[in-house]
């Protein structure tokens, strides 16, 4: 997909992963739609990235914030090509002990959302002749994280939606992946320290300029893959390098 000239919508883009996302399309020639429920570093990043690039306030889980969205989308640029489900949410606590309200928040942002934005976008992407959507989920979706039971279920829950959607909607020309990434550096993961990614094949912090640029890979170039899962870890879902599983 050439991105000169084409409409991207891209949830929890005020900072973060969603940012790098935002300013790299940008950068390549595409009309960006920042969401988010962060007004205030919303619209400033929209006014740094220029005339390319507009805020709308989103909270994914509202239906009529969704249409909202949608609207000013098509008003403002065109028709939606490109969906970047990055909107997230992390509340830890054990099975036993995580309040219900707060596992059901998880997965209302996390799953439900990203649900939401595709059920309401679908007619915008058809008028658009097609495109891409790229559901942003995490190593959580691929493995199991102790105290991270709503997380957890909800990354994983993306993975799956991810593909059923792929099956839906490749008679429309859509085609949809799922991204997971392991630790980043950003707000979410800011008082982690470096013993998380200790035993990572790469043991760093990836950036999220890194994830960005996976999520170009996937719209841009990717053309043969749908219902794909393409992840961005330092080799975390790889296993522990042997320094680590020595015994001292």
């Amino acid at each position: 997909m050439d991105l000169r000239g084409k409409t991207v919508i891209i949830t929890g883009a005020a900072r973060g992963i969603g940012a790098a996302i935002a300013t790299l399309l940008v950068a390549d020639g595409a009309y960006v739609v920042i969401t988010d429920v962060l007004d205030d570093d919303g619209k400033k990043l929209a006014n740094q990235l220029g005339a390319n690039a507009t805020f709308v306030h989103l909270d994914v889980t509202r239906r009529d914030q969704w249409e909202d969205a949608i609207g000013d989308t098509e008003r403002i640029f065109a028709p939606v090509s490109v969906l970047v489900n990055n909107a997230g949410v992390v509340e830890f606590g054990t099975i036993e002990q995580q309040p219900a309200e707060s596992f059901r928040r998880v997965l209302d942002v996390n799953l439900y959302g990203a649900w939401l934005g595709m059920h309401t976008a679908l007619p915008s992407l058809r008028r658009a002749g097609g495109g891409c959507i790229v559901n942003i989920s995490s190593t959580a979706g691929l493995m199991g994280y102790a105290n991270l039971g709503a997380y957890t279920a909800s990354k994983w829950g993306l993975r799956g939606l991810t593909k059923t959607a792929a099956l839906e909607l490749a008679p429309f020309g859509i085609r949809v992946c799922s991204v997971h990434p392991g630790p980043i550096r950003t707000p979410m993961t800011a008082e982690m320290d470096d013993t998380v990614t200790a035993g990572q094949p790469i043991p760093r912090f990836g950036e999220p300029d890194e994830v960005a640029r996976m999520v170009r890979f996937i719209v841009a170039d990717a053309t043969y893959s749908t219902g794909s899962e393409f992840v961005v870890d330092g080799g975390a879902v790889t296993g522990i390098t042997p320094e680590v599983q020595a015994p001292k």
